[in-house]
């Protein structure tokens, strides 16, 4: 994976690594919307696991059909160690751009009021 993640990558594969072994579409758009308050469209995880997927990022299999999904199986996805370096880059830019500069953000918004 050569190039830098998006925005919504960072949010899928952050996720893929808060669910772990029980990481699927339906999962990962309920994960991203709890903890972003963003509506998604189950579209666009999809299209995102499918991007990183292609990239080497994620992996997935199928698990075993369910009764309480008539027969039906789930598609899990797994971080793969191209995503966990990608992943990591990503975070460590943020890390490098936000440093020393963490009280004037948090402080952004809230000084200005809101109308």
């Amino acid at each position: 994976m050569g190039r830098a993640l998006g925005e919504f990558e960072q949010m899928v594969l952050l996720a893929l690594v808060r669910l772990g072994d029980d990481a699927y579409g339906v999962r990962i758009k309920e994960e991203i919307e709890r903890r972003t308050g963003r509506e998604l469209f189950i579209g666009a995880v999809y299209t995102a696991l499918a991007r990183l997927q292609k990239s080497g990022a994620v992996s997935s299999r199928v698990g075993e059909p369910t009764a309480k999904r008539g027969g039906r199986r789930k598609k899990f996805y797994r971080l793969e160690p191209a995503g966990e370096v990608a992943l990591n880059r990503a975070y460590a830019a943020y890390r490098e751009m936000t440093s020393g500069i963490e009280p004037k953000l948090e402080s952004m918004g809230t000084s200005r009021g809101s109308s």
